[in-house]
């Protein structure tokens, strides 16, 4: 799977906004490349929650175990049901530090940083875990989706 397959997976889903910092628009310079995908159907950048999922391209300071330092790296990051966390790792969120690490390429494994809030990665993935990621991301979206909409009730 290529950064723009994952774009294209999580932007084909009704309301989804896909925010790609880039020089020139505001945002700190360590977001550009990045991508940042909201449930939004106005087609606006909440200020207000978290993005269901992202994709880094680099390295961010304190987060440099899935060195993503090397030539086209990047790591994909889901937020994750709890279950779905406990399911695929072995180990319930709070318990992330003793779960797989997000340092070998193509594994789920849990989030460096955010793990213990049931956030989950894969470095450079291909097609052992492009399933999966297509799962969690339909989750995730379907998630925030439920939860943009008790909001405005």
């Amino acid at each position: 799977m290529t950064l723009d397959d994952i774009v294209n997976l999580v932007g084909s889903f009704d309301g989804t906004l896909a925010q790609r910092p880039r020089e020139g628009d505001g945002t700190p310079e360590l977001a550009w490349g990045d991508v940042f995908f909201y449930y939004s159907p106005d087609g606006t950048v909440p200020t207000s929650i978290q993005p269901f999922a992202t994709i880094v391209t680099k390295n961010y300071p304190g987060d440099e175990l899935s060195r993503l330092d090397r030539p086209d790296a990047f790591r994909v990051n889901i937020v994750a049901a709890k279950h779905e966390f406990e399911q695929i790792l072995g180990v319930p969120p709070r318990e992330a530090a003793h779960a797989p690490q997000a340092d070998t390429d193509d594994t789920l494994a849990a989030h460096p940083q955010y793990g213990t809030a049931g956030w989950l990665s894969v470095v450079n993935p291909s097609s052992q875990t492009e399933s999966q990621i297509g799962e969690l991301v339909e989750s995730a979206y379907g998630v925030a989706k439920a939860r943009y909409e008790r909001r405005q009730h």
